[in-house]
Parts: C-alpha cells; sequence; structure tokens
C-alpha cells in the first residue's frame, strides 16, 4: 500500500476526503478527491465558546481518522450528523462503503480501536439535542453497525467534547470537554458499551487536543491557557497531572502529536501560524524548547491545525485551516522541523477544512 495523507473539506454543499500520494523524499502530490455523501458546516462553528471566525469550525481533533490496520477511513459530516466510511484500496485510492447517522447532532470527533467506534456529537441547542458519544461496530466490510445502549451523556448535558480518544490498550476512552474544562474518563465494556465517565479537571482550561503516547502517558492542549499539559492514567480512571500547563507562549494551542521515538511533541498553535516544539523527558514531564512558522517566509501565513507524523517518523504534516493546505515538514534528530512543502489541492485558498491523517 502507498503512502497517503488525507485531509477534508469540510464543505457544506459537498463535504471530500481529499487525498495526497507521499513521495519517499516526504513529498506530497495531490491524487483525487472523493465525495462523503455528507454536508460538512464550511465556516459555521459548532459552538458558541470561540470566537466565530471561520478557523476552527468544528473544535475537534479526529474529524477524520484512519482504522488501526488502515484498511478504512471514516469522516464525520458534522452538516448532515452522519459518519461516512470509506475502504482503502491498495492504491490508495477511497471507495464509499457506508453513511450512517452518527447517533446525535453535529459529529466531530470519531475514535477506533479494533472493530469499536465511538463518535461524539457536540448537539444542537435549536432542538434541545444535548451532547453525547455513539458507539458502533466496524464490519469486515467497513459497514457500520450501531451498538445497542451506546449512546452515553457527557459530563454535562451541554458540555462539548473536543476529541474521543482510546487508551492504548483499549480499555478506557477519554473525552476532553472544551467548554466544562473536564477531561471525562470511560471504561469500555466488552459488548462495546461504556460506563462512566469518571470526571478529572483538566489543569488548563478548555482542553482540546490528547495523545497517548505508548508508555500510556497523556499529552493534552489547553485551548484558552496555550500550554500542554501531561498526565498518567491510573487503573480507576484517575488522572495524575506530570507536568501541568507549560505553557507555548503562543495564541490557540490545539493539536498535539510525538515524534515517533516519543522525545519531542508537536502542538500547533492556531492563531499564531505556528507550531512549539516540546521535549518529554522519561518521566513524562515538558519543556518547550522552540517555535516554527507553519508556511515559510514569503508565503501567506498558514494558521496550523491538525498535526500528524508519518509512520517512518521521518516527517511532520500539518493542515492550514484557512487555506486548505498541508504544511510538510522535515523531522531532525534534535527534534527542530525543516520546511519541505506547502501542497495544496486547489487553487483557490478556503477557510472551513478539517482533518488530517497520514497512511
Amino acid at each position: 500500500m502507498p503512502s497517503m495523507i488525507y485531509m477534508m473539506t469540510n464543505m457544506s454543499e459537498m463535504n471530500q476526503v481529499v487525498a495526497f500520494y507521499r513521495g519517499m523524499n516526504g513529498l506530497l502530490t495531490f491524487m483525487a478527491s472523493y465525495p462523503t455523501s455528507g454536508k460538512g458546516t464550511g465556516t459555521k462553528e459548532v459552538s458558541t465558546a470561540t470566537p466565530n471566525d471561520g478557523i476552527d469550525p468544528l473544535h475537534s481533533e479526529g474529524s477524520l481518522t484512519l482504522s488501526l490496520d488502515g484498511r478504512f477511513l471514516f469522516a464525520v459530516n458534522t452538516g448532515s450528523h452522519s459518519i461516512s466510511s470509506f475502504m482503502v484500496t491498495e492504491n490508495g485510492h477511497l471507495i464509499l462503503v457506508d453513511v450512517k447517522p452518527s447517533g446525535g447532532f453535529q459529529p466531530n470527533s470519531v475514535g477506533v480501536f479494533g472493530n469499536l467506534l465511538y463518535v461524539s456529537n457536540v448537539g444542537y441547542p435549536a432542538n434541545q439535542s444535548h451532547s453525547n458519544i455513539s458507539g458502533f461496530r466496524i464490519e469486515g466490510n467497513g459497514h457500520l453497525t450501531p451498538i445497542p445502549g451506546s449512546i452515553h451523556s457527557l459530563s454535562t448535558i451541554n458540555a462539548q467534547p473536543a476529541q474521543v480518544l482510546f487508551t492504548p490498550d483499549g480499555s478506557r476512552m477519554v473525552i476532553p470537554e472544551l467548554t466544562t474544562s473536564h477531561l471525562s474518563v470511560y471504561n469500555v465494556n466488552r459488548n462495546g458499551t461504556v460506563t462512566g465517565p469518571m470526571i478529572n479537571e483538566s489543569y488548563g482550561k478548555m482542553p482540546f487536543g490528547s495523545y497517548f503516547l505508548s508508555t500510556g502517558l497523556l499529552l493534552v492542549t489547553e485551548l484558552d491557557s496555550n500550554a500542554l499539559s501531561s498526565y498518567t492514567l491510573s487503573d480507576n480512571g484517575i488522572l495524575h497531572v506530570i507536568s501541568g500547563s507549560v505553557p507555548t507562549g503562543q495564541k490557540a494551542t490545539c493539536w498535539v502529536t510525538t515524534t515517533k521515538n516519543e522525545r519531542f511533541a508537536y502542538a500547533t498553535n492556531t492563531l499564531s501560524g505556528t507550531i512549539t516544539i516540546y521535549r518529554i523527558n522519561s518521566s513524562g514531564a515538558l519543556t518547550a524548547i522552540g517555535h516554527v512558522t507553519s508556511t515559510p517566509a514569503g508565503i501567506p501565513t498558514g494558521l496550523p491545525m491538525n498535526i500528524e507524523v508519518s509512520k517512518d517518523g521521518r516527517y511532520l504534516y500539518t493542515l492550514n485551516g484557512n487555506q486548505g493546505t498541508v504544511s510538510v515538514f522535515q523531522i531532525n534528530d534534535d527534534g527542530s522541523l525543516t520546511h519541505l512543502q506547502v501542497a495544496a489541492w486547489t487553487f483557490f485558498p478556503y477557510f472551513g477544512s478539517q482533518g488530517l491523517v497520514v497512511l
């Protein structure tokens, strides 16, 4: 299977997934776009908790998600309250195989572990629909089957989920809640339902993007604090702070990922147009060591959002939500980043794109 990058347009008329072929040198070449048979939101935002500026309309990580084996790709259609499932072919092309109601209104994140999929729904105050999470089984052909009894409330009826994240062993899920500053932890049962939540207070305000290291260390960005925190998760669902709110010194710190060796973390600062580099020590403590702009000098400023590292650990990719472009970086041994490319699939920059995954 070739190396690929997929991003999502989130366009309100017709949502699409855009595919780029990724070369051995990390550079991207546009390959094709694939309609989801659903609608995005365009620049319309799912929340009133943040400025209505058309940037980051879904306020989430995981709006576009791959299965762990890379066979299937899942996209939220927030404007039509559904999830699209694609089969990934051997040459990286996508085949739409299913579209299912999300079990709520305004889905904004999908988490996958094995054949279990959970989606978070922001809710819709106009029709008194509350925020929730909802579970599905991924069938062998990529179709989605709702799990009876899997729809579950968050810590409050109007909490705004920012992500669905499984622990590395799949036994629990963590849901950062943007508007409550809670980190809700659910136990995953054998039948695919969940129990909980165990409600943890985020160290900083407005937890957003989260990422589990292979060791179980949890990293969480904080939109209001403009910082990154690290935690360990105990068996009873309680989070223990290792580093609390280590500041980026930037604006709108939202997404996070790590290098393959897990020695460095990268957090995007959307409104500053930068990426902050953190060092992670052996105990999980964090130190901010520098910044890099998402787009190089001489190119219109990109506002970085979703961020991913290639499977070989050599390259980093971030989606510029104000352009619909993807910035490409080489990852150096010291964690620093070198600009390589700003890849576009259209000649017309636009606001509203969301979601990025690396295959």
